[in-house]
């Protein structure tokens, strides 16, 4: 029998908003001490399946929205720590959007020069933010997918002199989420019952790292891994082949473009495989693209949350996790970013800038101040 078994599914008795008002009892020195220590909400059940409990860690609540400000701080720092980086320096980095908006952030805040790569389908509002934080922006041809991204930044990288951040292999980006991410899930469930952590992978640091954290102290806790259906690159089977520095060679055979923009790139990233290989995963989701779609929409409309296209494919894996679960089984899901991500995405393809006509008839049910 579990250790946990006589827990309950509620937190502890005390009102929502007793807290308001109180602030947080200190100041910061600076932008990145305020990354982490994001919330977990409780998900309602419009969404949630009935006898079951799923709560949503809402990582856009970091400074610059994304769960990959804790691998900007991670690697940056690491770097500070090691000497690889000094006053002045220029820092690289190939992204989908998220991971190049924090880098930008942390260079902005350091004074270092920052260059990133993305390949040009990722959304445009990911390109402006990262300019407007300074950053130089280099996109890649679409044919080339992520890994053209990542080879013309280590081309980039090797040519100047360039701090290149490797995302995908650096182990400081595991390594803060077993210290941060992890630590606070289990702070934050301490003394309640907790059955499943749900997620999908990027670079996988946050599965190689929290998933370690919270299996060594809690190890009836399931981690679910889910993974785009058109680009089952874990459930194929097939690993990627790999160059010296643990980079990917090329493109995975399974890998087929999908709308979730952040998770599973092209190939398995070296920081997922180690976390699959050490840590594991006992239960596994694919996730259609539409379906991702839907509940980013639906998570708006039923809960207030704004998340985008991965918080949406998490959240599905969670419900879909939660269906089959036991009664009464308690679910945490990680919705990595904010919905303003993808304003120009398949998200917002049904969102119109103009009245539509329920909007229009309201308007005109009164006499003033008509377009």
């Amino acid at each position: 029998m579990s250790c946990f078994a006589g827990l309950t599914a509620s937190a502890p008795v005390a009102s929502g908003l007793a807290d308001r008002g109180k602030g947080r009892g200190r100041v910061y020195a600076n932008i990145t001490e305020t990354v982490g220590n994001t919330p977990c909400v409780k998900i309602s059940e419009e969404i949630c399946p009935k006898g079951r409990t799923i709560y949503a860690k809402l990582e856009y609540f970091n400074p610059l929205s994304s769960v990959k400000d804790r691998l900007a701080c991670a690697i940056i720092e690491d770097a500070e720590k090691k000497g690889q980086l000094k006053p002045g320096d220029t820092v690289i980095e190939a992204t989908s959007g998220n991971t190049g908006i924090a880098v930008a952030m942390l260079c902005a805040q350091r004074g270092y020069k920052c260059v990133i790569t993305m390949a040009e389908p990722f959304s445009i509002e990911r390109r402006k933010l990262m300019r407007f934080m300074g950053a130089k922006v280099i996109i890649t041809p679409k044919a080339g997918k992520a890994t053209g991204g990542f080879a013309k930044a280590k081309e980039l990288a090797e040519k100047n002199g360039w701090f290149l951040c490797r995302q995908f292999e650096n182990e400081a980006n595991a390594e803060f989420h077993y210290k941060t991410t992890g630590q606070e899930i289990l702070n934050d469930f301490e003394g309640m019952k907790l059955d499943y952590y749900v997620l999908g992978y990027g670079t996988g640091g946050t599965f190689a790292g929290a998933g370690k954290a919270i299996k060594e102290k809690r190890p009836d806790v399931k981690i679910c891994l889910g993974e785009p259906a058109d680009a089952p690159l874990v459930a194929s089977g097939t690993k990627t082949e790999r160059n010296a520095d643990g980079s990917a060679t090329g493109s995975h055979p399974a890998f087929k473009p999908h709308p979730i923009q952040g998770w599973t790139p092209d190939f398995i990233p070296q920081i997922a495989e180690k976390g699959i290989l050490d840590t594991g995963y006992d239960e596994f989701v694919p996730i259609p693209g539409q379906a991702a779609i839907d509940m980013s929409q639906a998570l708006a409309k039923t809960q207030g949350i704004f998340t985008g296209i991965s918080g949406g494919a998490s959240m599905y894996a969670a419900v879909e996790m939660a269906k089959k679960a036991p009664e009464g089984s308690v679910l945490v899901a990680m919705l990595a970013d904010t919905g303003e991500r993808y304003l120009s995405t398949p998200l917002f393809a049904s969102i119109s800038a103009d009245m539509n006509e329920e909007e229009l008839a309201i308007s005109k049910s009164t006499p003033n101040f008509q377009l």
